[in-house]
């Protein structure tokens, strides 16, 4: 196989850094991936491999960086011909200290875009997400809006604001301020909520989403929905920018679909019938009185109300294909949470 270059993913421990790092090698590419610690990357290399095999893992290094720190990054970016930011703080609460989340984002972003530009890296494809687009514009009839790639979301309409949508909102803007003042080729994608199938025991949160509701850990659904993305369609979205010119400069909307919490239950029980999964729903207003004590509910407390679709135009054609549908797509987080234990059947109560 030729070799098509050297690219750098950041994040290479996280659920779309790996498939990310998967969907590079298969295509040819030499992958550096930077992790927070090296002994992690023995678990990395062999998540990896069930999707590449072992041979692909020859066109693999690891390095170790932290977004907080420069230490790492200089070493990191030498001899590197493009980067996939992909590194982010995830989590499913709502932390007291914000910053936790929003530091990672926007001070890492400035500091892997500043050693990318020392090291002459200028082509710079970055994971943003739908939390930095459709917030902040209010409400329509219905509720229901599709929003487009020109749309940013303005903390100033928002009610509540919540880590993750600061952080990637504010990195977002200053990454663009920052490729157009230093001549970098930058291209954002902008991924709903990710679910599809772990390699691992070390998925992402987000395919919470149907294993929460099988162990039952989810007592009441809320009323609103999301737009999913399957995580093999968002790293392919990543390679397909980096080997499209056109790309450079632009942003990309990447869902498949609004899906809402109790259709994931109806899609989950229809295929695991003799799982305990929740039919109860959880009434608009109670969503709303806990958001005020802050918590998880402020992640979705915009989305009340709100049926939130994405135009996908232009990613579709970029991806050159449908999108996994949402369906199959939670349906591979669930069969690969239960095939890789991270997940056991309720025992029925009596």
């Amino acid at each position: 196989m030729a070799d098509k270059g050297l690219i750098l993913v950041t994040g290479a421990t996280g659920f779309v850094g790996k498939w990310t790092v998967i969907l590079l090698l298969k295509a040819g590419y030499n992958v550096r991936g930077t992790i927070r610690s090296l002994g992690r990357a023995a678990e990395v290399k062999a998540g990896v491999a069930t999707q590449t095999g072992e041979e692909a893992l020859k066109r693999l290094e690891l390095y170790e960086a932290d977004l907080l720190d420069d230490k790492g990054w200089h070493e990191a970016m030498s001899g590197v011909s493009a980067v996939m930011h992909v590194a982010a703080a995830i989590r499913g609460d709502e932390p007291k200290d914000q910053s936790l989340v929003i530091r990672p984002a926007v001070e890492g972003t400035e500091r892997v875009l500043r050693f990318a530009d020392q090291a002459g890296v200028k082509r710079v494809i970055m994971t943003s997400s739908v939390a930095t687009v459709g917030y902040g514009h209010g409400t329509t009839l219905g509720g229901k809006r599709t929003f487009d790639e020109t749309f940013f979301t303005r903390f100033e309409n928002l009610k509540y604001t919540w880590a993750y949508c600061v952080g990637k909102t504010t990195a977002e803007r200053n990454a663009w301020a920052y490729a157009k003042a230093h001549g970098m080729e930058l291209t954002t994608i902008h991924p709903g909520a990710i679910v599809g199938p772990a390699v691992d025991g070390d998925p992402s949160i987000s395919i919470g989403l149907a294993t929460g509701l099988l162990e039952g850990k989810i007592p009441a659904m809320p009323n609103n929905g999301f737009a999913v993305v399957d995580v093999r369609d968002v790293a392919a979205l990543h390679v397909a920018a980096l080997e499209n010119p056109a790309s450079i400069g632009e942003r990309y909307l990447a869902t498949a679909e609004y899906v809402r919490f109790h259709s994931v239950a109806d899609i989950l029980r229809e295929h695991y019938p003799d799982w305990q999964i929740t039919e109860k729903r959880a009434p608009d207003w109670i969503i709303k009185l806990i958001a005020r004590f802050g918590g998880p509910a402020r992640q979705i407390i915009d989305d009340i109300g709100n049926e939130k679709h994405y135009d996908t135009t232009k990613s579709v054609a970029l991806l050159g294909r449908p999108y996994i549908s949402g369906r199959d797509a939670i349906l591979a987080s669930a069969e690969s949470a239960i095939r890789l234990g991270l997940i056991q059947k309720p025992v029925p109560k009596r």
